[in-house]
């Protein structure tokens, strides 16, 4: 009878226990596709100043739209997102070649579009968030006010690598994020990724 009550008391603890699913721990979590060296990477909504050495007809500003591309003079549409500024403007000196000889072209970042991080859970105010580039999970609970009473801090963030793939599930350790331990600390949210409190 004794190992009855046992296995039930046993059974019972363990149906209650939270089951947190699949997940990468943050101290695992490895980049695909690293930064290259620390260099910025023009994205949608960037505002762009590009200036053609000595040729103010073709030098032009503009934003960076949803599809990647700004528009300039002489070259129409032109791919600017998912290009470093210093890309971009060989890239650019190739094409301008066409109209004018040894074209020197320099791309000013004049604004960034700031990263968008949706929030949600046992949060104070759920939604999407602008956030500096390079924050991180602090940041974003802190844009969201933090966690409400009923939170057991278990923090994931879901991550898109490519279109049409499952997210990655990124497990993060509050006490460790406070503390500022391991490699969570210097995890750096991206544009599209959606933070969940449990």
């Amino acid at each position: 009878m004794r190992t009855l009550t046992v296995t039930v008391t046993l059974a019972l603890a363990l149906g209650c226990t939270h089951d947190p699913g699949t997940f990468i721990s943050a101290n695992d979590w490895v980049e695909a596709t690293p930064a290259s060296d620390g260099e910025y990477v023009i994205r949608p909504g960037d505002l762009l100043n590009v200036r053609v050495f000595q040729q103010e007809n073709m030098s032009g500003r503009g934003r960076v739209r949803a599809d990647g591309k700004i528009s300039l003079p002489f070259l129409n549409d032109v791919t600017a997102a998912g290009y470093t500024p210093v890309v971009l403007s060989k890239q650019l000196e190739t094409r301008l070649k066409e109209f004018i000889n040894n074209p020197v072209v320099t791309i000013a970042l004049e604004e960034v579009r700031p990263l968008s991080v949706s929030l949600l859970g046992e949060i104070l105010r759920p939604g999407t968030f602008p956030l500096d580039a390079g924050s991180g999970v602090l940041q974003a609970l802190a844009a969201a006010g933090g966690f409400t009473p009923f939170a057991r801090k278990d923090i994931f963030v879901l991550r898109v690598l490519k279109d049409g793939e499952k997210p990655q599930r990124i497990r993060f350790d509050y006490e460790a994020l406070a503390r500022a331990d391991g490699k969570a600390s210097t995890f750096r949210l991206k544009a599209g990724d959606v933070v969940i409190v449990e």
